[in-house]
């Protein structure tokens, strides 16, 4: 389906709310009250799924700082279980962030396929990120009333984070190994070039333990008041031919890195949850050079992919991409 219309007319909105309905959060904002209109102080967004002969109908409602979702007109007891039942991949021109910008932004992309697959691994990364925040809490305290001796509390903290690191790194370490070969396929098949990708995981629990960590950097942690090793740190560098895409990677490699990147996203998530996500793709045509979109047009139009929802100002552009109006259902805004 194609979302055509001018700048400012409201099509990344509707992208957003089958976001917004797979994941109870907006793609674009950590904020809940942006997704609100002007005036407001809440919203509801209400879509039907089909799966498997099965239509669902969900529900998210926000207002006034409370969050509620809805299966079939019964509410979820908590948010964490609805992730996973259906699935989104977006594609949006700010993406490239993923490559240029700092680790961060690369965790929570893993965190978030990761999440969606492994309940186990969701949990327990909510788990040590709340307790991660008890232990920097703890520092601070140190550093304004110091308890000489009263370590008891640390430990605490110590041995549920190591605990948790352990399970986090596993898993992150054997989602690259299933990962890189589908991002390696599609780069290739992106970009018609030869070059050798890969993406390597740092973490500090690479050279040891997070719980030895943990004790041996007490007077660093003590001395900046937070945790300075553990996997709220990891990172994955993204290469080509050897070298930092980020750094050296002109913007053509990077889109095709990119695009790369979120396919393989949709490949796995494809494997893991047994159902094809919704492909969502925000405008992205106009940063595509012909020889890439037409590229992209031959992955996205083949068997291994479902529904697919876009977005372009030029409705003559994807009529010429697809062959016609009658190959793709069009909304006009």
């Amino acid at each position: 389906m194609c979302i055509t219309g001018p700048n400012g007319s409201g099509k990344t909105n509707l992208l957003d709310a089958v976001y917004y309905l797979c994941y109870t959060k907006s793609y674009f904002s950590a904020y809940q009250q942006n997704s609100a209109q002007n005036g407001t102080d809440g919203f509801r967004v209400t879509g039907e799924f089909r799966k498997d002969g099965q239509t669902d109908t969900i529900s998210c409602k926000w207002k006034a700082g409370k969050k509620e979702i809805y299966k079939n007109n019964v509410e979820y007891e908590k948010l964490t279980d609805h992730i996973g039942t259906y699935a989104a991949v977006m594609i949006a021109p700010d993406d490239i962030e993923l490559i240029n910008e700092h680790s961060e932004l690369r965790r929570k992309w893993v965190d978030g396929i990761l999440g969606q697959a492994d309940k186990e691994y969701l949990e327990r990364l909510i788990h040590y990120q709340r307790i991660l925040l008890q232990r920097n809490a703890w520092l601070k305290n140190q550093a304004t009333r110091p308890t000489t001796g009263q370590y008891t509390e640390l430990e605490y903290y110590n041995t549920c984070l190591a605990a948790d690191a352990d399970l986090i790194y596993r898993r992150r370490t054997g989602f690259l190994k299933d990962f890189l070969p589908l991002l390696s396929d599609f780069y290739h098949r992106l970009s018609g070039g030869n070059e050798a990708i890969q993406v390597t995981y740092v973490s500090d629990l690479l050279q040891k333990p997070l719980l030895t960590w943990l004790e041996q950097g007490l007077d660093h942690d003590l001395r900046y008041q937070r945790t300075l090793r553990g996997i709220h740190k990891d990172d994955w560098e993204l290469e080509l031919n050897g070298m930092l895409l980020k750094s050296f990677g002109s913007q053509g490699q990077k889109k095709s890195f990119l695009f790369a990147l979120k396919l393989a996203q949709y490949a796995w998530l494809t494997r893991a949850l047994g159902h094809k996500p919704i492909l969502l793709l925000d405008d992205i045509f106009e940063k595509l050079d012909q020889s890439r979109m037409e590229a992209l047009l031959r992955i996205i139009r083949s068997d291994a992919f479902g529904q697919v929802i876009l977005t372009d100002t030029h409705a003559d552009r994807i009529r010429n991409a697809f062959g016609g109006e009658e190959n793709v259902g069009f909304i006009h805004l």
